[in-house]
């Protein structure tokens, strides 16, 4: 085990709501994701071989958001890797250790929670949902204490 200084992840995530954001690391910034995910078919099988399942899996995955991460990244075989280890993980039979790799790629592929926050990577609000919602609906204001004081002239009720 080696000892002394920091991890790649240790620690808490970044936040990207944090109040204070002067940290030196907060200066790379986060990356928003389009939240339609990336357009287009997927890129060539970069592996030797596919199997119907990870035909599926890849096609999936180069659907969503984090895939216009990758591209820019280049990340094709890293992806088909994750592919490989995760349709071999869905075995009964599969080994602790292989999913332990799957859940690694997951983290450093942004496909889990943790991971989106270690890559600094947000998926921006989805546009059909803002517009479902409508019209923005004014909160009624609030009253003020100065709004119930009461002006007491020196002739009414004592």
């Amino acid at each position: 085990m080696p000892k002394g200084g920091a991890r790649v992840v240790s620690g808490p995530p970044p936040d990207p709501n944090a109040l204070r954001r002067n940290r030196p690391a907060d200066k790379a910034g986060w990356t928003t994701l389009p939240a339609e995910g990336r357009s287009g078919g997927p890129p060539v099988w970069p592996l030797a071989g596919m199997t119907d399942r990870e035909f599926e899996l890849w096609a999936d995955l180069w659907a969503k958001p984090q895939a216009v991460a990758w591209e820019a990244l280049g990340q094709g075989y890293e992806v088909a890797l994750f592919v490989r280890a995760l349709g071999q993980a869905e075995q009964p039979d599969a080994k602790v250790e292989l999913q332990r790799v799957v859940r690694q790629y997951l983290d450093s592929l942004g496909l889990s929670v943790q991971g989106m926050l270690r890559n600094r990577w947000k998926v921006a609000p989805a546009v059909e949902a803002e517009e479902a919602a409508g019209p923005a609906v004014e909160a009624p204001r609030r009253r003020s204490a100065r709004d119930r004081l009461k002006v007491v002239t020196s002739g009414e009720g004592a």
